[in-house]
């Protein structure tokens, strides 16, 4: 699009095959925003400029209750502060490039620009019982899986705490507004959200009674791996779980975390005791093709992860979830799934759900979806194994919105009208 400002710097060269990228490139850091500090901090700055502490919760409440951000709808602040205030607390960290919709309004993604010129996407979906938002947490990803949109970009940079909380607030205020339709059809299989199935009731409940101005579910699916940026995503996770005026208030059983596999990223949110839901990519169960597939089975194999994320159930009670993205002739062969079935036994029942993913297509990529009756194949093969499988819904493809897509594209759809 012509009216969108080049990039400030550079984006990160394309990586070569199966390179990893831990550490992000160094760039001006994103403005402070309350957003990325705990309510006591907020507090503690702006006794620093000169304000009353109390100043801090009456800003935090406009911001993650009252979903408010313009200085004149602060009525309950004094006009000679307002403005700094929020200058200071609640400066601007996303910017609306493109707004695309699909499934009839009920999907909405948006490509925001940061600060700096980077840019990346978020998703969010209302489904008939709760509404889901799928976050970005690092512009670009350095995980280099080479059927994934945002792996082959490489890495721009880490997100701040405060820009991934902001794609939820802002989200919520779509909700407020009412601009995403009510959705009566029952879904053909899992959607996003669906990982934390036993807090599913509790969270569904409280979207209805919330009604739609309530974000339910909050998925680490978006652009970037969450734990390449623990600081800000578990900061994050903080604010969007603890009550308001502190937080979001959203339901920690409500949030799903996805990682590739970094074991030790997994054994340090086991240790925080916050009962997210742990979803692992794993794509394949043997060694040989995940190294091709995800390119961090280099650095900890197939089990090596396993383990780590059974660990993890085993601290926190949730039950994980497992990713495989079915793709043609590559990883959905019966044996495969009698593998992946039986590694899931070998460590015990009740720990874990797969959810096959059909692949989404991304421009230049030499790979497609399996067939139908092999994704029913390999669904029935890991049943009969005993484990509980659901095959994901593919909501929002027509608008590169679905898992393995989001690139930041600023063109190509038509956008929200």
């Amino acid at each position: 699009m012509s009216d969108i400002p080049a990039p400030s710097q550079a984006p990160a060269p394309r990586p070569a095959p199966g390179q990893l990228t831990f550490t992000a490139p160094r760039r001006g850091k994103p403005p402070r925003h309350l957003a990325d500090l705990s309510l006591e901090e907020r507090r503690e700055v702006a006794a620093a400029l000169g304000h009353p502490a109390y100043r801090a919760t009456q800003l935090s409440t406009h911001y993650f209750e009252r979903l408010v951000d313009r200085p004149e709808d602060m009525t309950d602040l004094p006009k000679a502060v307002r403005d700094d205030l929020v200058a200071d607390l609640l400066p601007p960290l996303l910017t609306s490039v493109r707004s695309l919709t699909a499934d009839r309004g009920a999907t909405i993604k948006q490509v925001w620009r940061l600060f700096d010129g980077a840019l990346v996407e978020s998703v969010l979906m209302r489904y008939p019982k709760r509404v889901t938002v799928c976050i970005s947490s690092q512009a670009g990803c350095g995980m280099n899986c080479p059927f994934c949109a945002t792996g082959q970009e490489g890495l721009t940079r880490n997100m701040s705490a405060g820009e991934i909380v902001e794609q939820v607030v802002a989200a919520a205020r779509l909700l407020r507004r009412g601009e995403l339709p009510e959705i009566g059809d029952a879904l053909d299989g899992a959607g996003l959200g669906d990982e934390s199935e036993d807090g599913a009731d509790a969270v569904a409940s409280d979207a209805a009674a919330a009604g739609p101005s309530r974000v339910s579910n909050v998925v680490f699916m978006g652009m970037g791996e969450a734990l390449a940026n623990y600081k800000a995503a578990i900061g994050a996770i903080r604010r969007l779980t603890e009550p308001a005026p502190s937080g979001l208030g959203i339901s920690a059983r409500g949030i799903t975390m996805s990682t590739v596999g970094l074991v030790p990223g997994i054994d340090r949110l086991t240790a925080e005791g916050i009962p997210v839901t742990l979803a692992l990519s794993l794509h394949a169960p043997d060694d040989e093709l995940r190294d091709e597939l995800v390119p961090i089975n280099t650095r900890w194999k197939v089990d090596e992860a396993l383990d780590a994320a059974y660990r993890y159930h085993e601290a926190t009670g949730r039950r994980v979830s497992i990713e495989y993205a079915l793709i043609r002739d590559i990883n959905d062969q019966a044996w495969r799934a009698d593998l992946l079935g039986q590694k899931l036994r070998q460590r015990g029942r009740g720990w874990v759900h797969v959810n096959p993913i059909p692949l989404n297509p991304t421009p230049g990529s030499k790979w497609t979806a399996s067939r139908r009756g092999v994704e029913q194949q390999f669904v029935e093969r890991l049943r009969a194994h005993g484990i509980p499988t659901t095959v994901r819904d593919t909501r929002g493809s027509d608008i590169d919105g679905a898992c393995g897509q989001l690139a930041a594209a600023t063109s190509g759809a038509p956008e929200r009208g």
